[in-house]
């Protein structure tokens, strides 16, 4: 990890209780090195039989951000970034590839159990049941990938608000991938709304 952000790290507790969602950011770049760093903490979300359906387009290019922007009606946010990250799920390649989410350290025929159990569950699915299934998964990536930007001294706000099939289009994606979110990131130019959130007893139930 670079000597830049490895003195601006923060504890998991900082990390949460000072992430706010951020709708300005400075022309800083962030390092290819940098942005390594921050998806070589993400992969390491858990994810059910460790299929690890989710996929990460990492948008620096001007001109595509422009067109990201168009996409997600007009939101500055998109521009005003300097890397824009589309968090997707794609089920298709996983299941097209189901021996390689089988851990190495298996004996050979209890992989070829494992790959088998998996193709069968799958294989009664629709694609779309599929999709709507691994989209699950890429959401625990998700918050994963907000806390680890936050933790590492920058900051991020997660989208919903953007036409789908046109960032399909843009980015050259197959019309089965979902979309669990599209996040800008960088350094904060402005400060988000204080936190509001619903007390423990509304959330929380002890049994």
């Amino acid at each position: 990890m670079d000597t830049q952000i490895s003195e601006q790290i923060l504890t998991v507790k900082e990390a949460i209780e000072s992430r706010q969602s951020i709708r300005k950011f400075t022309e800083e770049e962030i390092p290819r090195e940098t942005l390594q760093a921050i998806f070589n903490l993400v992969r390491l979300s858990p994810s059910a039989w460790n299929l690890q359906p989710w996929r990460f387009h990492v948008v620096t290019d001007s001109q595509l951000k422009e067109k990201l922007q168009e996409a997600a009606y007009g939101q500055q946010q998109v521009t005003s970034a300097p890397a824009v990250v589309l968090v997707t799920s794609d089920m298709e390649d996983v299941v097209a590839n189901l021996p390689d989410t089988v851990h190495p350290g298996l004996p050979p025929e209890r992989k070829e159990e494992e790959v088998a159990n998996l193709a069968s569950f799958f294989g009664g699915m629709s694609i779309e049941e599929r999709g709507q299934w691994g989209l699950t998964q890429a959401g625990i990536a998700l918050g994963f990938l907000l806390i680890t930007i936050q933790g590492l001294g920058y900051a991020s706000v997660p989208m919903l608000g953007f036409d789908q099939e046109k960032v399909k289009e843009i980015l050259g994606l197959p019309e089965h991938v979902k979309f669990a979110a599209l996040v800008p990131m960088g350094r904060a130019a402005s400060e988000g709304y204080p936190h509001h959130r619903h007390k423990l007893e509304k959330i929380v139930s002890f049994h």
